[in-house]
């Protein structure tokens, strides 16, 4: 380290500008405004162990700070990456000595669903005997990546995307304050701010950030002052990364509203899930693949056609690939979205698959059984089968299901789409064979 690494003037802005007070803080009203549950916990120093979940640049590691200097705690900020189980217990063991001489220890875990099931487990018997108060930050579910003995012993506040007028309020005090750009006179107008605002995402980070580089970009004046054009700026926000992780929940997230929204028969909201994951980087075959799936779970017999159109979009993915092939994808989203729906065959499976379970393997009745043996034919096997083919209407009497399920009727046709003319259809044969 040099003597200038900590000058203020070096840190970037989002460093610079953070708040040392829930005065200060922008956001989160719901959990820190008056009268709220985290507010009245800080101010009446009862806080206990907590994870923070939500997405990034919202205030999780600025409100862990806040909450051990209001409680005039000792704060230790723990990294999954750079943090193994030896440093986890060491920094426990201080905590423990420094509870028995009355100073508590805040520990703030950062990404805490990135520590692995070890290092989660060494945090559980100091959080049981108090002698951290472990404030962690997620912006996975913990429901998934938290060992649930842990997860039971903090309480979860879940902290929300930063609206735009909280982030135009933060980029006003950026250039107000004398921490950010109070010292110099700035030439940049409400619809520069706005636009930033909207660019950032929900993201304070990012709209700090974008704003620092605009200024540092910007063009010098005779007098002094900055001049912020919009061709700067534009630069300055060229690509806006969405929130998307391709393993988390978020990825779970966007699939189900791409599927709800096609069965939904809304082709705009579809393309609009499917355009997100594709720009966060999913891999199109996997979508292509669920596709698939849906013709035939949502859609069925209502339209056939539809499992070839996303077949056929598989394979115009595995040709082109992307980007090429984004709007092959949406071809067959679109398609998918308008075709007429039935679940009919989706049930019939279901409902199939809930009888093999509960019920014993019922054999195969002896006349549908081939008998290729002598054997075979003396047992029995293949008496009694009639041959569709022989008879006038290419249908037969004949029972094919175990005895057992003979009155079962899994497929049960809609009027949705083509599947009314197979609905009338399989009225007819039922009606054919019962006569017979």
């Amino acid at each position: 380290m040099t003597i200038f690494d900590n000058r203020e003037e070096n840190m970037p802005l989002a460093s610079r500008l953070r708040p040392d007070g829930l005065e200060e803080f922008v956001g989160q009203q719901h959990l820190i405004g008056e009268g709220k549950i985290l507010r009245m916990l800080i101010e009446r120093d009862q806080v206990s162990s907590m994870i923070f979940w939500g997405p990034p640049g919202v205030g999780k590691t600025t409100l862990a700070r806040i909450i051990a200097k209001k409680t005039k705690s000792r704060f230790v900020e723990f990294s999954a990456v750079t943090s193994g189980i030896k440093e986890i217990k060491t920094v426990m063991q201080e905590a423990e000595e420094n509870r028995r001489m009355g100073l508590r220890t805040v520990l703030f875990a950062d990404e805490i669903h990135r520590f692995n099931k070890a290092q989660q487990d060494a945090f559980l018997p100091f959080v049981e005997k108090g002698s951290v108060i472990l404030v962690g930050a997620t912006t996975e579910n913990p429901s998934f990546e938290i060992n649930s003995a842990l997860l039971s012993r903090c309480k979860v506040f879940v902290m929300k995307a930063l609206g735009e007028e909280d982030l135009l309020q933060m980029l006003h005090n950026a250039i107000a304050s004398p921490k950010g750009f109070g010292k110099t006179e700035l030439h940049i107008h409400k619809g520069q701010l706005e636009a930033v605002a909207r660019f950032a995402n929900g993201d304070a980070r990012t709209a700090l950030n974008t704003l620092e580089m605009a200024v540092l970009n910007g063009k010098a004046q005779e007098d002094g002052s900055i001049l912020i054009d919009d061709e700067v700026l534009a630069q300055c926000m060229n690509r806006r990364s969405l929130l998307y992780d391709k393993s988390g929940e978020e990825h779970y997230n966007l699939i189900s509203a791409l599927h709800k929204s096609m069965r939904n028969s809304d082709p705009d909201a579809a393309v609009y899930w499917l355009c997100r994951m594709l720009d966060g980087g999913e891999d199109p075959l996997y979508i292509a693949r669920r596709l698939v799936r849906f013709a035939s779970e949502d859609v069925g017999m209502a339209d056939s056609q539809a499992l070839q159109i996303a077949v056929a979009a598989y394979q115009a993915c595995h040709f082109l690939g992307m980007p090429e092939c984004d709007v092959h994808l949406t071809h067959a989203v679109v398609y998918l979205s308008m075709a007429a729906k039935s679940n009919a065959v989706y049930r019939a499976c279901e409902d199939c698959k809930k009888d093999i379970k509960r019920m014993p393997a019922e054999p195969v009745p002896l006349h549908l059984c081939n008998a290729p043996t002598s054997l075979m034919k003396d047992l029995g096997y293949g008496k009694g089968y009639q041959y569709a083919h022989d008879e006038q209407e290419k249908l037969t009497a004949m029972t094919c299901l175990p005895d057992s399920l003979t009155d079962r009727a899994y497929y049960q046709p809609t009027t949705q789409g083509r599947e009314k003319l197979v609905k009338e259809r399989l009225i007819q044969i039922k009606e054919w064979k019962k006569k017979r």
